[in-house]
């Protein structure tokens, strides 16, 4: 629908063009002499006539007599005509010449008219010399019969001198002068039209702010009504509505403002079903009706001009329109020319008449250094002044004169018009009146100051009801002398404090006399200065509306401000939105699962609203809420049987889908559950339920199942109550039966409503749960490209560049200069790139204005780490903003910063011969538009998709937890958050305890939330601070002959702890304390002497209640807290390894069993969480809150290689019921006959002297290391299964021989 109204838009724009194109007439150059006058003239050979362009008559061009800013030069067009250009040159010979100008134009050579353009009035660049032509084509061509040329700066070495050329074309159109009773009825040529599409143009000009222009209105409640409230036009449409009213069909549009100004102003409504396009005055507005119905039903006839007698009922009092009208077609029906060929019902008219009547009014128009001074009588015994006035600024003078005793004051003061009168004969008495509210609002109001006899009376728009008034202590005597609209040359010593006014007067009387102000324009009475005579320039810059997403306008007479209070928006033109964008954006933040505002499309038109995030795992969930609750009884059917549930968010469909578009992927879980009540009516019935999802489409598969598969989750599994059907409640059972399951294709979510049809028949009962919307991800914060060389570059079409234009997007870099983004139009460009590493450089050239902006951040930016840009571009100023806290705005300089612009290429990275920054960009986003990197880059050489790069190909290299760090020319491993060490991660960090060596780390107290429980934080830097856990992962790997002895033990600020230790014969126990429980919750391993100086390895985790321990390459256990246990492990203070030294109570039994003399052997990759105590405590660089007593030697001798996965039970020769089990061979492998002798006796040799040197070796290097070494040792027990205890763990642990050649070379140091 759309499609089709853009497609006739572009067609009437195209014939507009045309048309403008075929507009190219001389229109000055053929006129008379006498169709040219001026304010003044030089000399003889000067005058307005000789102003044609090339012309060398007379002196060659037109000069005023005065070189100031009141002179002008007027062309009378002879007739209305359309004018599109204008060109301009100097005075023929000479150095004068007009540099800039303005336009008036008028119908009447009254009330003239400013151009304007962009909603300023707009100043023209003229000439550098006096013969090179100028041509300025007029951005809105423009209807008039005079131009007036106003000079407003010259050449400082001549005067003021011009030639001229109009450029437009003739134009005529019938117009209808309408006086308030008379309208034009059109009849339609059948009695009821029912319309798809309508367009209506027509022209109309006024002095009054109400009045109907047009209105059609059906039987069936359909209407159409054009209409001026409050000098505002308003479009209300109504396509039909329900009987009921659940459907609401009104639909209304306000457009433009101050359109009782006298001058013409064209409207075309343009309607194609619910599409509407309403342009006043070439701003169009776009908007779709309210309801369902696409045709406007109508009965009878459409009337101009006002309302028919069968509506003035129901009309509430609406005012007919008084002025005039041109142009006004319906369909194609020239209406006002069948009013000419009386085609057309006008009996309704007093006096028809085809012209319209010129006004009697001239207003004056004030700016804040004009003002007007007219005479009065002098020594009079009556002050009576009366005037209309319109402005934005709410206070500013308005009249002051002088009595014989004192002084009166007449002004606008916050809205409200005041009046001072200050009695000097009475010691400076005082008096003070006041009346009205919010007459600053634009409108005409008039006010009528009356003092005589003792009393003064104010009244404010004619309302003699609420006319004030108040005593006055003399009788006045008035001075004869009357100063309007500023107090800049007032007498000294009556000077006015308030501000001069700016805006328009009108019908000014003074002593009840009507000024002629055309003769105070000839010098005849009074006197001005910068005072423009017959024009209000008045322009109301919240038309159009700058402030976005319900933003509210205000202004005065020289800006305009918005007011973003509650629309969830920020900024100068409340364009940019206060909240992330998804979920993804605020965990990156730091941010904890909770409920947030989020706000996809940024400035877009889908306004912010309300989910809850989850970011507890490692991928971020979004959940949005219904009003279903959970097992919720399904009853009331309809007619048909059917039971409708209709599932309502806290989210629009609009908001729903900028969710699961982007998401990674999204789940809804839905449970039916039954008696007697049939779901699917599988396997092959019509559906007796049904679920609607996005775009009102039936979907007739369950949770658990998948789109065109009529199956619930037992029918894909095959483990249906009936396995005839293929959902449990389609067996029909009179037990209760559920059918649940997820709904995952995310394109079909949200679950919108539920249909359910087999619950009539006595006994049926259905309960029905829709869980929440839950979507994962976001893949649009992802989409990234990477940049990999200075030549790189990515190129996307044109976009266009509104008023208020906004870029985000993300980049990380190792290079310390390049350029991010560039985009170009014919008159505009946007440039950004990173400058000398820390500094990001905007520059904007708009309509001829430069603006650069420049944000230095305090760190390197090429630290390849991610940062965000983020810049505005509004009428008011521009916005650069890095990482959410550097800022630099600079406010525009010129009205030109308005214009729409297109910009026709968008360039990232390399452009303009500049070079590509390297690395990665992500998530770019303009005007609330996501940009797909993705898919560009990989159809662009030299760019790729994605930001892995060298980690997607090279990354499973960081070991161990170590993070892959993308770099220009390669890739390192941050091993910051591991307690290894080197290249790859792979280094272990370890050290020798001698006796009484301990380490000590202390978490931080009133650091703020933990960080504990994140990943994030770099272990031993001294981040982490106190926290109350739930859940906590120590991994260590140690070796000793001690026993017993204390390995880890973490304690807290209350009494609980946790601690690993080596009991008297040398096996392992963990003791977890975490309150509630009379004695610690212990877990004894009890299989094997880890007190053998071999490597171990130990990983304890636990989840709440449950533990689980993996121990060296053995089966996983698992144990349970018990009920009364605490799950908190509350106000976590230090580790200690080795050996404890704390103060306050600590279980007594580690004291006495385990804590002298102390851990002495080896420990390495100890980590706590997202903590490594003894990589702190060993690597100088770090600082952490970490403290060494005692000697500790740099060693891995405590290492235990992590390279071979967990055995089974069934292959474990330490489990007791597989001791002495022959472990499986692959039958396949043998010889047919089931022999293969050679590859038994070959393999049964090669076995048995491997097995020999292999003992050998290792008794060897266990006696050198027992002489060597620094201590002696027990020799290792248990491994009752192997012939050699010593073989059995080289035979499991290949890489034994290499850490022991290790644990030499580091004993020596």
């Amino acid at each position: 629908m759309w499609l089709q109204l853009a497609w006739s838009l572009v067609l009437a724009s195209s014939a507009a063009s045309s048309a403008s194109r075929r507009c190219e007439d001389s229109l000055a150059t053929p006129l008379p002499y006498s169709s040219f006058s001026s304010s003044s003239v030089y000399g003889r050979g000067y005058g307005a006539g000789y102003a044609k362009l090339n012309r060398k008559q007379g002196s060659g061009g037109w000069s005023p007599l005065d070189t100031d800013r009141y002179q002008w030069l007027q062309v009378d067009l002879g007739s209305r005509k359309q004018v599109v250009a204008i060109a301009t040159q100097g005075r023929y010979g000479s150095s004068d010449w007009t540099s800039r100008y303005r336009l008036l134009y008028s119908d009447t050579q009254r009330n003239w008219r400013p151009y304007l353009q962009d909603g300023n009035i707009w100043t023209f660049e003229g000439n550098v010399n006096n013969e090179d032509v100028v041509r300025q084509e007029l951005q809105h061509a423009i209807l008039t019969r005079y131009i007036r040329f106003i000079p407003l700066e010259w050449n400082k070495d001549g005067r003021i001198g011009v030639r001229l050329e109009l450029y437009g074309c003739s134009y005529w159109a019938d117009v209808i002068s309408f006086d308030g009773t008379g309208i034009i009825s059109y009849r339609f040529r059948s009695k009821k039209m029912k319309i798809v599409k309508d367009v209506i143009t027509l022209k109309f000009r006024t002095m009054a702010r109400d009045g109907v222009l047009l209105h059609g209105e059906g039987q069936q409640g359909d209407y159409i009504s054009l209409e001026l409230s409050r000098a505002r036009l308003l479009l209300s449409i109504n396509l039909g509505s329900s009987q009921y009213g659940s459907i609401q069909g009104h639909t209304a549009v306000a457009s433009g403002s101050l359109l009782d100004d006298d001058h013409w102003h064209s409207v075309v409504i343009e309607r194609y079903r619910r599409n509407i396009n309403f342009t006043l005055d070439h701003h169009t507005k776009h908007f779709r009706t309210n309801g369902e119905f696409d045709h406007l039903d109508l009965d009878y006839e459409l009337s101009f001009g006002g309302l028919p007698a069968s509506a003035k009922l129901s009309s509430g009092g609406k005012e007919n329109f008084v002025g005039c009208m041109e142009g006004i077609t319906y369909n194609g029906d020239n209406i006002t020319s069948m009013v000419r060929r009386k085609k057309v019902d006008t009996s309704s008219f007093r006096n028809l008449t085809f012209s319209c009547v010129e006004s009697s009014s001239s207003p004056v128009f004030f700016n804040s250094t004009s003002f007007l001074q007219l005479p009065g009588q002098s020594n009079g015994d009556t002050l009576s002044v009366s005037l209309s006035f319109r402005t934005w600024n709410p206070s500013g003078l308005l009249m002051f004169t002088e009595l014989a005793d004192g002084w009166v004051e007449l002004g606008l003061v916050e809205g409200k018009v005041t009046v001072y009168m200050n009695v000097t004969q009475k010691k400076n008495t005082r008096i003070e009146i006041s009346s009205g509210s919010s007459l600053n609002d634009g409108q005409w109001h008039s006010v009528h100051l009356n003092a005589l006899e003792n009393h003064a009376m104010l009244t404010v728009d004619g309302d003699e009801a609420s006319t004030v008034r108040t005593a006055i202590p003399i009788q006045v005597q008035t001075g004869g002398i009357y100063f309007f609209g500023g107090g800049h040359f007032l007498p000294a010593g009556s000077r006015s404090l308030q501000r001069s006014f700016q805006g328009c007067m009108q019908m000014i009387h003074i002593d009840d006399h009507l000024v002629d102000l055309r003769a105070v324009e000839q010098g005849l009475i009074g006197t001005f200065e910068n005072v423009t005579l017959d024009m209000c320039a008045i322009v109301d810059r919240c038309v159009p509306n700058h402030c976005e997403h319900g933003g509210e306008c205000s202004q005065t007479w020289d800006t305009f401000s918005c007011n973003c209070s509650g629309t969830g928006y920020t900024g100068a033109t409340c364009h940019s939105s206060l909240y992330q964008q998804s979920c993804e954006e605020y965990e990156l933040q730091g941010q904890s699962s909770g409920t947030y505002w989020i706000d996809p499309d940024g400035s877009g038109p889908i306004a912010p609203f309300r989910v809850h995030c989850d970011m507890t795992e490692e991928t971020v969930w979004t959940t949005l809420r219904n009003n279903l609750s959970p097992q919720t009884s399904v009853s009331s059917p309809d007619q048909d049987g059917k039971a409708v549930l209709q599932i309502i968010y806290n989210a629009t469909d609009e908001q729903l889908w900028s969710v699961t578009s982007r998401a990674e992927s999204c789940e809804q879980f839905v449970a039916y559950a039954c008696r007697m009540s049939r779901l699917l009516n599988s396997p092959d019935g019509v559906p007796f339920t049904w679920w609607v999802g996005r775009a009102n489409e039936k979907h007739f598969y369950w949770g658990g199942s998948g789109p065109g598969i009529q199956k619930c989750a037992c029918g894909i599994e095959n483990n249906c109550t009936d396995p005839g059907r293929f959902c449990n409640c389609d067996a029909d059972l009179r037990a209760w039966k559920e059918d649940a399951g997820l709904l995952v294709y995310k394109d079909h979510l949200p679950v919108s409503q539920v249909v359910v049809g087999d619950t009539s028949k006595s006994g049926s009962e259905a309960k029905l749960t829709v869980g929440p919307l839950k979507c994962r991800g976001d893949r649009s914060y992802w989409n990234a490209a990477s940049f990999l060389s200075p030549a790189s570059s990515v190129h996307f079409q044109s976009f266009p560049g509104e008023t208020s234009t906004d870029i985000s997007f993300y980049f990380k870099t190792s290079s310390t200069h390049g350029v991010f983004l560039e985009s170009v139009g014919s008159s505009s460009r946007l440039h950004i790139q990173i400058r000398g590493g820390s500094v990001i450089l905007l520059t904007l050239e708009v309509g001829g204005e430069l603006l650069q902006l420049s944000v230095r951040s305090p760190r390197p930016l090429n630290d390849d780490k991610w940062h965000r840009v983020q810049v505005e571009k509004n009428i008011k100023e521009a916005v650069l903003l890095l990482d959410g806290q550097h800022r630099e705005i600079r406010a525009a300089r010129t009205p030109a910063h308005a214009k729409l612009e297109l910009y026709t290429d968008l360039f990232l990275g390399a452009s303009s011969g500049q070079r590509s920054f390297l690395g990665c960009m992500r998530a770019l986003k303009i005007n609330g538009v996501i940009f797909d990197l993705e898919r560009r880059a990989a159809e662009t050489p030299g760019v790729s998709p994605g930001c892995q790069g060298h980690c997607s190909r090279y990354g499973m290299h960081c070991r161990n937890g170590g993070k892959c760090v993308e770099q220009y020319n390669g890739y390192s491993c941050d091993c910051s958050l591991t307690a290894y060490d080197g290249a790859f991660c792979t280094d272990d960090v370890g050290g020798y305890f001698e006796t009484g060596t301990l380490v000590r780390y202390d978490f931080l107290p009133d650091v703020g939330p933990s960080v504990l429980d994140q990943t994030k934080s770099s272990p031993g830097l001294g981040l982490s601070s106190e926290a109350n856990l739930t859940r906590e992962e120590l991994v260590f790997s140690f070796s000793t002959h001690s026993a017993p002895s204390i390995l880890v033990y973490v304690s807290s600020r209350s009494q609980d702890y946790v601690a690993v230790v080596l009991r008297q014969n040398g096996t392992l126990q963990i003791r977890y304390s975490l309150g509630g429980l009379t004695e610690p919750f212990t877990i004894d391993v009890d299989r094997r002497n880890m007190a053998n100086g071999q490597p171990h390895s130990v990983n304890i985790t636990r989840s709440f209640r449950e533990i689980r321990l993996q121990l060296d390459h053995y089966p996983l256990s698992t144990y349970t807290l018990p009920d009364t246990s605490d799950v908190h492990f509350n106000l976590v203070k230090s580790i200690f390894l080795g050996k404890v030294f704390e103060t306050g109570q600590i279980d007594p039994i580690l004291i006495e069993r385990y804590n002298t003399p102390g851990f002495v052997g080896c420990l390495s990759r100890v980590q706590f969480n997202s903590v490594a105590p003894l990589k702190a405590a060993l690597r100088s660089g770090m600082t952490a809150p970490v403290s060494t007593h005692g000697i500790l030697v740099p060693s891995n001798c405590g290492a235990s290689p992590l390279t071979i996965s967990p055995m089974s039970s069934a292959l474990d020769p330490w489990h007791s019921e597989t001791a002495g089990s022959v472990f499986p061979f692959k039958e396949e492998k043998t010889r047919a006959d089931g022999v293969d002798r050679n590859s038994a006796v070959i393999g049964g040799i090669i076995s048995v002297v491997i097995f020999s040197v292999l003992c050998i070796l290792v008794f060897v290097v266990r006696h050198t290391f027992r002489h060597k070494g620094s201590y002696h040792t027990n020799e290792a027990k248990g491994a009752e299964s192997a012939d050699c205890a010593d073989a059995a763990i080289i035979v499991n642990d290949p890489a034994f021989t290499e850490t022991i050649d290790e644990s030499k070379r580091e004993w020596f140091i």
